[in-house]
Parts: structure tokens; C-alpha cells; sequence
């Protein structure tokens, strides 16, 4: 396992004067554990607006101070990926129709790539990466599915954490549609979920199955997403599927970035806590990633 930091990037690229720009990896003079932060109220409702000092960072238990903040919209790589095995073909116009309400969801100058499995996987459908507010090309890509054959999820989810490896944005997040089962695969669990926590992405997990469904397994679901600060939906109806949608598209437009110089560069994993207090002096909801692989230590000859 590699061990590896958030993000790194020059700190000037959000902390200056200059008008607001995507942030983008231009040095790695300045390094920092970036994280994705999405605040709630008791009632489950998005908090925004925050400053600054509402905010408190924990590395290890230890208090961090708070090198970088924003609460913009700023732009997002996501890629969409789908299961896109035998079983899911009754329900393929559905995920469409979903897909789509959340490309009109999401940033327009978001990037959308979409990674696909059955017995194979298969990366860059439709051939390119593309804008959230390209949706004919986004309809065309994801109309080129054909459902068949058995389920490579955790190799899906591998290929799709190395695409964002290559990604333009800094920040990142998958989006699984799946009954969460696996029976074609080469990589394992374990693998996936290490590979995830060597990668600053966020996953959010949906699980489209029926009740009779053999394969289902909504608990893998849930430990991609918890394992990356995300969310599980299990929608229950086409409806249900796109409000989902709609729904991670809306949190990653609400969220906060925040970020810190690491404490130290020993390639270990580092468990990170964010506590936020609202206005009236309670504490809010906070889900961000869990922790992080710190870099190794800088050897000299």
C-alpha cells in the first residue's frame, strides 16, 4: 500500500486576494491533508455559511490548525460508476433518468466520467470526460450500456480510484450504483477499501436491488461509503433513485473544503476529527473522511 497525503497543492491558489478560481496542482511546495466537510443540523438539513472558526481540526487526537478554507461551489471530477451486469437491465432506463438529474444537479463545470462493470470493466464509456452541463453527451455515453453477464464490482472500483488519480480537480468523489455483490472480480474487498483510503476521494454509494435479489449486499455499500466520509443510499423506487441523486449532487455543492499542514511524515494512517459549533454554541453534524495515509519520511543521501 502506498502510503500518500490527501492532496498537495500551492496554498496561494485559495488563500490570495485574486478572484476565485479552481484550485489547481501547481507545486508541491505546500502540502496539505484536504478534506471534504458537509455539515448538518439535527433535522438533517445542510449548514452553510460557516466561518472559519467554527471549525476544529484533529490529527490523531491532536488539534490542527486550519490552513485552508473555503465554503465555495468550487468544481468536482466525478466519476459515475455502474453496475452494469445482467441483473441490472430491467432497471437501466431508471439509472439513466437518475444520472442525468444529477448531472443538472451538479456544477456545470464539473468533470463527469463514467466507468462501467459486468464481467469486465469497462473505463472511459463513451469515450472522453465531460462537462456536467454537456447532458447529450452524458445520455449518449451511459445509452451505449449494454447489461450482462456477472458483477466485477471491486475491480470497477479500482479502475475508477486510479481514473481519479488522473483527474483535473483537486477535489473528487465516485458515485456507485450497485446491489453491492461481487462474483467476477480479481480484486477483493480489503483491496478496495485500502486503495480508498490512500485516495482523497469521496464515495457515495446507491443500492438498486430487489428484495429477492441473491447478490445483494447493501453492507459493502456502507463501508465504501463510511470508509471515505460519503454516504449510502437504498432507494426503494425510480423516484426514490433520483432524489438520491439529486441528493449527493446538492451535498457536494454544500460542503466545505478545510485543510492543514500534516504533523508528521511517517507513512503512517493518521485518524482526523472536524468538530463544528453553530451559531447557537451546538454542535453540528460533521461527515468528512476519516483519516488519511500521511507521506513517508523525507530521506537525504
Amino acid at each position: 500500500m502506498r502510503p500518500v497525503l490527501a492532496i498537495a497543492l500551492f496554498v496561494s491558489t485559495w488563500s490570495t486576494g485574486a478572484p476565485a478560481q479552481s484550485p489547481q496542482f501547481v507545486s508541491k511546495a505546500a502540502e496539505l491533508v484536504v478534506l471534504p466537510v458537509v455539515v448538518t443540523d439535527r433535522h438533517d438539513h445542510f449548514v452553510a455559511g460557516l466561518p472559519k472558526n467554527r471549525f476544529a481540526i484533529f490529527d490523531n487526537s491532536r488539534p490542527q490548525d486550519v490552513s485552508l478554507f473555503t465554503a465555495e461551489d468550487t468544481p468536482v471530477t466525478i466519476g459515475i460508476v455502474i453496475d452494469d451486469s445482467g441483473s441490472m437491465a430491467p432497471k437501466m432506463r431508471d439509472v439513466v433518468s437518475a444520472a442525468l438529474a444529477f448531472a443538472r444537479s451538479s456544477n456545470p463545470e464539473d468533470e463527469l466520467f463514467a466507468v462501467a462493470f459486468n464481467d469486465t470493466v469497462q473505463d472511459n464509456v463513451g469515450g472522453a470526460t465531460l462537462a456536467a452541463s454537456d447532458l447529450t453527451g452524458l445520455e449518449r455515453a451511459l445509452a451505449s450500456l449494454k447489461p450482462i453477464g456477472k458483477t466485477a464490482l471491486y475491480d470497477g472500483m479500482i479502475t475508477a480510484l486510479d481514473r481519479l488519480d488522473r483527474a483535473v480537480r483537486p477535489r473528487r468523489v465516485l458515485v456507485l450504483l450497485s446491489d453491492g455483490g461481487d462474483n467476477a472480480s480479481d480484486a477483493k474487498l480489503n483491496e478496495v477499501l485500502a486503495r480508498a483510503r490512500t485516495s482523497n476521494a469521496m464515495i457515495y454509494t446507491v443500492g438498486l436491488f430487489d428484495q429477492d435479489d441473491r447478490d445483494q449486499n447493501p453492507g459493502v455499500l456502507k463501508s465504501l461509503a463510511q470508509t471515505t466520509g460519503g454516504k449510502r443510499y437504498l432507494p426503494g423506487s425510480a423516484q426514490q433513485l433520483t432524489e438520491a441523486y439529486t441528493q449527493i449532487a446538492r451535498e457536494i455543492r454544500s460542503g466545505y473544503t478545510i485543510g492543514y499542514v500534516p504533523p508528521d511524515r511517517d507513512g503512517a494512517y493518521h485518524r482526523v476529527r472536524v468538530d463544528v459549533i453553530g451559531p447557537d454554541g451546538r454542535a453540528l453534524t460533521v461527515r468528512t473522511r476519516p483519516g488519511y495515509y500521511a507521506a513517508p519520511p523525507v530521506t537525504r543521501p
